[in-house]
């Protein structure tokens, strides 16, 4: 095939292709590895959930690239099933956190050298905390509930955005007004997840804790920013439709799609460091090694 003869249009197709196959091949991999040397099913589980964040991304915005010409109601359901599956991650992110410490998500009890630990709160957190507190089992529970408020606050902002959208209610600044919302929500739970982050900074340290941190800020936090941005570009006439191959309505979705595919092929990379399997491996290692030697 020769590519100097393809239109701007069937290249990024192609290229949009290549990363979405690139994405699956990388997430499918790390998925297989977690999944043959299952050892710890509370803690893979919860692996596995956000391992599969990055390929489930790949495939809704390669579908929207193939499908921004046609008829909305596929793409708002998948768009419904994307932000349901954040809030899931969001969840079973702070879960496995909980994990790693020997602490279980629904109890909040604290282990009884980590009581007492200073953590420093900055806004929003101080418009209703000193700004200064002290890790016990209040702590524990406003940082639980400050990150799991997204995993209520996303799914009905989109449930709400969709219904709006149906009855034709949805002006520029009721749109503006759910960003701000959904803004606001995303600091919050981000913020709180990086206060647990220091708290237990100790004990996470053996676990990648910011490499993990990244993959959840860069595939879910980052993405969300990146698409109001492209879209208050689009709104202000900074990106226009001679800059694509659409029509100026579809251009910020467009750009949106092919950036969040090219940038989950290095995220299903930077998974493989993060996410790494060699700590679940040891007993079954072991059991290969002394197979071979018996041989």
């Amino acid at each position: 095939m020769d590519i100097s003869s393809l239109n701007r249009e069937e290249l990024t197709m192609l290229g949009a292709g290549a990363c979405t196959l690139l994405t699956l091949h990388f997430s499918s991999q790390l998925a297989s590895q977690h999944l043959y040397y299952w050892k710890n099913p509370k803690q893979q589980s919860a692996i596995m959930i956000i391992i599969l964040m990055a390929p489930i991304y790949a495939v809704y915005s390669f579908v929207g690239v193939l499908d921004l010409k046609s008829s909305k109601p596929f793409l708002v359901l998948l768009d419904l099933i994307k932000e349901c599956y954040e809030a899931l991650v969001v969840v079973k992110f702070l879960a496995l956190l909980y994990s790693y410490v020997n602490m279980d998500v629904s109890k909040d009890i604290v282990p009884d050298e980590i009581k007492g630990r200073e953590i420093r709160l900055g806004f929003p957190m101080t418009i209703w905390q000193p700004r200064a507190i002290y890790m016990n089992h209040q702590t524990l529970k406003l940082l639980k509930y400050c990150t799991w408020q997204f995993a209520v606050t996303r799914p009905t902002c989109s449930i709400l955005m969709i219904g709006l959208r149906l009855l034709g209610m949805y002006p520029s600044s009721v749109s503006w007004t759910f960003t701000a919302i959904l803004s606001m929500s995303f600091y919050v739970a981000l913020y709180s997840l990086l206060v647990f982050y220091h708290a237990f900074a100790k004990e996470l340290k053996p676990h990648k804790p910011v490499a993990k941190f990244s993959c959840i800020i860069g595939i879910i936090f980052f993405g969300f920013w990146q698409g109001a941005l492209i879209d208050l570009l689009e709104r202000s006439g900074v990106i226009k439709s001679h800059h694509f191959w659409l029509e100026v309505e579809h251009v910020g979705e467009a750009i949106q799609n092919v950036v969040i595919l090219v940038e989950l092929v290095l995220f299903s990379v930077f998974q493989q460091y993060a996410f790494h399997f060699e700590s679940y491996s040891g007993d079954v290692q072991t059991m290969l090694q002394k197979g071979k030697k018996k041989e």
